[in-house]
């Protein structure tokens, strides 16, 4: 399926009330700076690469607000407040017209209890399960293969992905998207040492998701113990993502990919955690704070913190540490030639 769009409807879409040259073609492409061609849009959301502007062969080129330079014959520069928010306007756009839209109604070859609640505009797709109890809103897409367990219940306009599984109970806000592979509901790693083996916890309690997530390939969201395991309204989370038992993440947090999150800490609202990062369990990471890609957080962090490094440090600290350490080997051969200078002191003066 082509998707074409005009320069118009471009510089509609994206609220542009500025702009600088002139396109005929219509837009058939997104590309990079210097990978476009008639045809193409592309734009500048990082100022580094704002030298490669002139270059570029793009037909409709999105460029921040203030930008200098002139477009080339038959090119379009479209001044926004934000490319990189502008693009995705566009994304959303293709997004909507590409994907093909589901037929409600349940597949053939999905199994669905005869008490579970249906909505008339869901779509159950092939070899999907679901089990008595649950509850489906209006327009939630199951794609193939997917498992919602025992009084489980996904929002309205969810779309959960091939291969995913929300366990029993557990509950999706509206507008979910999981991709494929998610797991909610997972028990919870919990085990208690006795009488010369480890003994296991019954995970009691539930998974909550809030509205406008989104859950990365192959993450996984831990039941609680008791009570529950709670992921805020717009929170984001990447790929291979672990969250434990009885973890609270606020509201419009961002986590990258493989990311783990002992149990029962608590994120407020707001957090970013780079790639890598790892949080022990039983604290609380302040609203607003970023860690850096690789992080260990092992103790609380105050609100608006930054930090980077294991264990985690004030983010400039560790930069200051990390440009020190290779230096490390020079410096104790200096202290020890000192040492000996002294010691060789002493002994003349004595």
């Amino acid at each position: 399926m082509q998707v074409a769009f005009s320069a118009e409807e471009i510089s509609r879409m994206v609220g542009s009330t500025a702009s600088r040259g002139a396109t005929t073609e219509n837009i058939r492409g997104l590309a990079a700076l210097t990978d476009a061609t008639t045809g193409d849009l592309t734009f500048l959301g990082n100022a580094k690469y704002k030298t490669q502007v002139a270059g570029t062969r793009a037909s409709l080129v999105l460029l921040p607000v203030g930008h200098a330079g002139e477009p080339s014959p038959g090119q379009l520069y479209v001044f926004v407040e934000n490319p990189s928010v502008a693009l995705a306007q566009i994304c959303a756009r293709l997004e909507h017209a590409l994907w093909p839209k589901p037929v409600a109604g349940v597949h053939p070859s999905a199994s669905v209890a005869p008490d579970a609640r249906i909505a008339a505009t869901a779509t159950i797709g092939p070899l999907c399960v679901v089990e008595s109890g649950v509850n489906i809103g209006e327009r939630v897409h199951l794609q193939a293969q997917v498992f919602v367990g025992r009084n489980a219940s996904v929002g309205e306009d969810s779309w959960l992905m091939p291969g995913v599984v929300v366990s029993a109970e557990c509950e999706l806000g509206r507008r979910v998207r999981l991709q494929p592979g998610v797991i909610v509901g997972s028990d919870g790693f919990g085990y208690e040492f006795s009488k010369g083996r480890h003994e296991k916890i019954p995970q009691v309690g539930i998974v909550r998701i809030g509205d406008d997530v989104e859950i990365g390939a192959n993450s996984t969201i831990d039941r609680a113990r008791f009570s529950l395991t709670t992921i805020g309204d717009g929170t984001k989370i990447d790929n291979l993502v672990q969250i434990g038992h009885n973890v609270v993440i606020g509201r419009h947090c961002l986590l990258c990919a493989q990311i783990g999150i002992a149990g029962s800490s608590t994120l407020e609202d707001y957090v970013v955690l780079g790639g890598q990062a790892g949080v022990a369990g039983h604290i609380r990471i302040g609203k607003g704070t970023k860690a850096g890609g690789r992080a260990g957080v092992t103790c609380d962090l105050a609100p608006g913190s930054f930090v980077n490094g294991t264990p985690a440090i004030p983010y400039m600290l560790e930069r200051r540490v990390a440009v020190l350490q290779p230096r490390l080997p020079e410096l104790f051969k200096r202290v020890g030639a000192l040492e000996e200078q002294l010691l060789d002191a002493k002994k003349t003066s004595s």
